[in-house]
């Protein structure tokens, strides 16, 4: 099977049309385009006209053999293949590969569960499900708006994925689209980040909805403030498994960036679910459930506890962060990186609802 290819550079300044020496290029996968030769792949990648977002293209598309795709996915179900990101921030060696994937397979699509955190790891995820199915890739599922989870939609939604989201997510992203594509830019690398863009949502789910992938249903829930605003679930009914996001952390330091209380009471709804097992947003990549929610309902439930003592000894903010959630450091990774942020946004939360 041969897939189409292009080299993608970065833009260059106003004016100027050619390649400038040294200029920062890599070669992209253009999904869509798959064929048995080479010839036909050629044939229908070079004519349909492209808009890349961020880079130019040099020269046409060409078409080489499928390569092998760098992300492993193991298979936790019949059907269900889970991709553990790595523990880590995103920099050039992970190319934005710290969060969970997913991918379920029905007998007539298959549907993605988040994307990664740039077209690269979105590029490795197409070439991840083509190895193990041709069925159409119907639906990209993202669980909330943070960019380790979003900038790899471009590649699935140009393979024919609609993109799904919970209803704050099109508003959320687009607020926050430029500080993100910049922040993440910077970490990763312009090389390693060409070509990537925060989706746009095809469709939103405001509350609940059920998608039927021929023989296999997976339940959708939006859910109120927690770790975002932005929150949704995926329950797969064939093999138990809930796919959490970001409500759900292990290992990795949990990130609060909603409300607090909002995030204990979601998680309180949450055990209701009948799920088996539970596919968290970091770590894991499979864990069983509910027991899986107890170390992050005691982290949770420290800041809850340290915040409300701060407040009442009459701590400044400043102070404050550099103790509350502290008895926690060596339960969590990244635990300096993200607990001082976490520390803030439950000060200012309890401060005006003690």
């Amino acid at each position: 099977m041969f897939e189409a290819f292009v080299t993608m550079c970065m833009l260059a300044a106003a004016g100027v049309k050619a390649p400038l020496p040294g200029e920062t290029c890599r070669t992209a996968l253009l999904p869509g385009f798959a064929a048995e030769t080479k010839a036909a792949c050629e044939r229908t990648s070079r004519l349909v006209p492209r808009q890349p977002v961020g880079a130019k293209e040099e020269g046409l598309p060409f078409c080489a053999p499928r390569p092998t795709s760098a992300l492993y996915f193991s298979e936790a179900a019949p059907g269900v293949f889970v991709h553990r990101g790595a523990v880590a921030e995103p920099d050039p060696a992970n190319v934005g590969d710290v969060s969970n994937i997913a991918f379920v397979v029905g007998s007539r699509s298959i549907a993605v569960i988040d994307a990664g955190g740039s077209r690269k790891v979105g590029e490795e995820v197409y070439l991840a499900i083509r190895e193990r199915s041709a069925l159409p890739i119907a639906h990209l599922i993202l669980t909330h708006m943070h960019p380790d989870h979003v900038f790899g939609a471009e590649p699935l939604r140009e393979a024919g994925a609609v993109i799904l989201g919970q209803a704050n997510l099109p508003r959320a992203l687009a607020d926050r689209a430029e500080n993100y594509r910049a922040n993440f830019a910077r970490l990763i690398g312009e090389a390693a980040f060409l070509g990537s863009r925060a989706p746009v949502p095809d469709r939103v789910i405001a509350e609940q909805e059920v998608i039927d992938l021929g023989g296999r249903v997976l339940e959708l829930r939006a859910w109120p403030s927690a770790h975002t605003a932005t929150d949704l679930t995926v329950f797969d009914r064939t093999s138990g498994i809930l796919f959490a996001g970001d409500l759900l952390f292990d290992t990795h330091t949990p990130a609060l960036d909603g409300s607090l209380r909002g995030w204990l009471a979601v998680l309180s709804r949450m055990k209701a679910l009948p799920a088996r097992r539970v596919v968290p947003g970091h770590g894991g990549p499979l864990l069983d459930w509910p027991q899986a929610a107890e170390p992050l309902e005691r982290y949770l439930g420290v800041l809850e506890a340290d915040t409300q003592r701060a407040l009442a000894d009459g701590l400044a903010l400043g102070p404050a962060t550099e103790a509350i959630g502290r008895s926690e450091a060596g339960r969590w990774q990244l635990f300096d990186l993200f607990n001082p942020r976490n520390a803030t946004v439950a000060y200012t939360e309890l401060e005006w609802d003690p």
